[in-house]
């Protein structure tokens, strides 16, 4: 039986999601809100905001919608799965309680050193004053982060004191986050390759999808400031099986298991970034959603109906699901288009041209985050504005196809990194 969907959430995760719900043949109306010019061509975009939480609540009563999918990590937080379970409706994904694992990476890291679950020593600071001197005491280099939510830019890598400092000043006194950073954590830095990781969940069993690896930093050669990603790879091909068992049994699994002592379910993604460090793995963070752009090359990947996924999470039936999901062979790619000054101050309005001509390929796919039509054209309206994604049997493949369809998209401004996926290939 058919039921109608409500995707919340308006970027290239959510475009992704309601491309691959697009496909279920059990999925009748799709909806999402409030969606951008991409999403328009699949479903019916609803001019309601991520936080209006009432508003998309009456909207799903009223449409009579069976499950609803949101997206970003400011609504989990917010409490929206609280707000729809209220009203009796189905929705999927963790409570604001358990999203806290996300919303505050003060919160996530004692959990980790109470289980002690592998990550980077750490202080977690509420006034500048003693926030620098832990800094000028430990020295550098040194990881600051905002504790609150950032949008993915509130996280400074620091090879000086200076740079240390200016993050403080940053975070704490001239509120780059707002209340994002009423505190902060401060950490050592942890050296090696970082990888994405989702395991999925119903709140009693769970599986993990293949590993992905993201590309923060805004500039090739990991230069410059950190974004909410430039590009995704997955699979990881250097990660094994045996190094996603120890992840599993030292990471993900003792996380539900200290949620569920101290009283949390979760129940949807759970998504621990990871250094893979000369001693083994260890969590830089937690998310409670899907990663973007990571949904953007798993949903290239998978092969499984989405919606039974997501139905088995909320359900309870992971276990038995979860046993039969299939993924496509081969390699998926992401690289990220984004505006000019991006993650900075950056401009918008600029008409975007070549897509139809960039998926002339049949192996590409251009997801749509930061694009809106004006007058009927076509405009950028966001920081990362276009992810262009590829499958190939060979990571290279993906990769070439990739960036041979991003040459043929412009826009006044655009950049994007020329070095997604290089060091899995060397």
């Amino acid at each position: 039986m058919a039921i109608d969907v409500l995707v919340v959430g308006g970027g290239g995760r959510e475009h992704a999601l309601a491309w691959k719900l697009k496909q279920s043949p059990r999925v009748g109306k799709l909806y999402v809100a409030p969606g951008n010019a991409g999403t328009a061509n699949l479903a019916e975009n609803v001019p309601i905001g991520v936080m209006e939480f009432e508003k998309l609540a009456a909207f799903a009563r009223e449409k009579k919608v069976g499950l609803t999918i949101p997206g970003p990590d400011d609504a989990f937080v917010g409490g929206i799965v609280d707000v729809f379970k209220s009203h009796g409706l189905r929705v999927w994904g963790p409570t604001r309680e358990a999203a806290q694992i996300e919303g505050s990476k003060a919160f996530a890291k004692q959990l980790m050193h109470e289980t002690k679950i592998p990550t980077a020593e750490f202080g977690v600071f509420t006034t500048p004053h003693t926030a620098l001197a832990h800094v000028r005491a430990r020295g550098v280099p040194i990881v600051i982060k905002a504790s609150g939510l950032a949008l993915g830019k509130g996280v400074y890598v620091c090879r000086t004191v200076a740079e240390a400092e200016q993050a403080i000043q940053e975070i704490m006194v001239d509120r780059a986050h707002k209340g994002a950073g009423d505190e902060i954590v401060i950490e050592e830095y942890l050296d090696g390759p970082e990888i994405s990781i989702h395991a999925l969940t119903d709140g009693s069993a769970h599986i993990l999808f293949p590993p992905s690896q993201d590309h923060k930093p805004a500039l090739d050669g990991d230069q410059g400031k950190n974004t909410g990603g430039m590009g995704t790879i997955a699979p990881v091909p250097w990660v094994t099986t045996e190094m996603m068992a120890g992840i599993d049994s030292q990471v993900v699994a003792p996380t539900f298991e200290a949620l569920e002592k101290r009283g949390t379910l979760f129940q949807g993604l759970l998504f621990p970034g990871l250094k893979v460090t000369l001693e083994g793995p260890k969590v830089l963070e937690y998310n409670a959603r899907f990663g973007d752009p990571e949904t953007q090359v798993y949903m290239r990947l998978l092969k499984t109906d989405v919606l039974d996924l997501f139905e088995a999470s909320v359900d309870g039936t992971l276990d038995t699901v979860g046993r039969s999901i299939e993924w496509n062979r081969g390699f998926a790619v992401n690289v990220v288009i984004a505006s000019g000054g991006y993650p900075d101050a950056y401009k918008t309005g600029f008409p975007v041209s070549g897509i139809m001509e960039a998926e002339q390929d049949e192996h590409v796919v251009v997801f749509h985050a930061g694009t809106k039509k004006e007058n009927g054209i076509l405009v950028t309206s966001g920081g990362r504005v276009l992810g262009v994604s590829a499958i190939g049997g060979t990571l290279k493949q993906a990769l070439d196809r990739a960036y041979a369809a991003v040459d043929k998209i412009h826009f006044e401004g655009m950049h994007f990194r020329r070095d997604i996926g290089a060091r899995s290939l060397s």
